[in-house]
């Protein structure tokens, strides 16, 4: 919605300005229908307040949002600044050098180019940078192999220019209760991928959690809910990457999780 929005603000001014395209663009979103089994009951609260998240079912997480056609390798918000600069500047070139003898360009950058430079301006505002990779080439052959499908749309979805949302993951982490009341979204920073024991292998989902306590992503409760929403056919744990610059990951491993790493409630079942 936040780029729609931009996009049609930018498209307003372009007619302010006197410059309607020749046909009326139609701007369309694909919504794709959620399958049951991602489906989230109401959010439960502790005793004391906090929210500790939406009840999930196996394999909760799920690309909200994703595009019905999917751009990746470049940016678009660039693409379109660099094709309406060129129109526009190309135009401008041929009104004030060419005496009325161009080759008919003028008209098509007066039409064209501004709008569709303002439109690049907008998605600029509203792009989300894809997300980096850690990894090395025996990492990346062992998840190829070992990986879970939730795990490959995670790294499918965070590596690439995403539209108007607020982070990467941001259906996720609010789903999971760690997004505090009127604060920001913890931001994505990185995915490492790395062998684990036993021919494993663990995903770190790195964060910058500028509002979100770290005892809030260690909260016993919540990572029996990291086990579930990201499962089946992994566990997961929470380490703090950085107190400094407030990095925490959640660390997806694949196979049985260890005794040692289950929470009161799991070592009481």
């Amino acid at each position: 919605m936040k780029v729609l929005a931009s996009c049609t603000i930018a498209l307003n001014a372009g007619l302010a300005l006197g410059f309607a395209p020749r046909a009326p663009l139609a701007l369309t979103r694909t919504v794709r229908p959620r399958s049951p089994e991602f489906s989230l009951t109401r959010v439960q609260s502790e005793s004391d307040g906090r929210s500790i998240g939406a009840a999930v079912s196996p394999g909760g997480f799920n690309s909200a949002g994703e595009a019905g056609i999917e751009i990746r390798g470049f940016s678009l918000a660039k693409a379109g600044l660099a094709v309406g600069l060129t129109l526009t500047t190309l135009s401008f070139g041929e009104y004030f050098l060419a005496d009325g003898g161009g080759a008919g360009l003028g008209s098509l950058g007066f039409i064209y180019g501004i709008p569709i430079t303002l439109i690049g301006c907008a998605l600029q505002y509203a792009e989300l940078a894809p997300a980096g990779l850690k990894t090395t080439p025996q990492a990346e052959a062992l998840f190829e192999r070992r990986g879970t499908e939730t795990m490959a749309k995670i790294v499918k979805d965070v590596t690439r220019h995403r539209y108007g949302d607020e982070a990467h993951l941001d259906t996720t982490v609010k789903a999971l209760g760690l997004v505090m009341p009127q604060k920001d979204y913890p931001q994505l920073q990185y995915i490492e991928l790395e062998e684990s024991e036993g021919g494993e292998i663990a995903m770190t989902c790195v964060f910058q959690s500028l509002d979100t306590p770290f005892n809030t992503w260690v909260e016993p409760e919540r990572i029996d809910k990291y086990d579930t929403f990201f499962g089946p056919g992994v566990w997961c744990e929470v380490v703090k990457v950085s107190s400094e610059e407030k990095l925490v990951g959640i660390k997806i491993t694949t196979g049985a999780k260890p005794k040692a790493a289950e929470t009161p409630a799991e070592a009481k079942a």
